[in-house]
């Protein structure tokens, strides 16, 4: 089953769901604040080349500014980056897709149809 990691007021969640609607694919949905992806899950969407460190924090959201994260990433290592993802599901990217094999974050289609179609 794909579990879709979102904000239900997030536009690019509601955009996500939608494209998994319009291709009539089945989903689960877990809200990011209360349900977070594991850490191995983060750990396996980072190895897979497809994202940076960076890329899997929401960059744009109000705690990653508040903590001046965008300062501090370039000197954390992989474990304490990905402890600041496991405390708070605000600092994903989101959506974040998967179905325990497979993960995309963030919405773009052509990764959207590559990998759920």
């Amino acid at each position: 089953m794909i579990t879709i990691y979102q904000h239900p007021q997030c536009s690019t969640c509601k955009k996500t769901r939608a494209w998994f609607d319009e291709e009539g694919i089945a989903y689960e949905l877990k809200d990011i604040r209360e349900e977070r992806p594991d850490r191995e899950s983060i750990r396996q969407a980072i190895a897979s080349g497809n994202l940076t460190l960076r890329r899997m924090f929401n960059t744009s959201g109000n705690l990653y500014k508040e903590m001046q994260l965008k300062d501090k990433l370039d000197s954390m290592d992989l474990e304490e980056a990905l402890d600041l993802l496991e405390s708070d599901g605000m600092l994903i990217r989101r959506p974040f897709v998967t179905d325990g094999t497979q993960i995309t974050v963030g919405h773009d289609e052509e990764k959207l149809s590559t990998t759920w179609k």
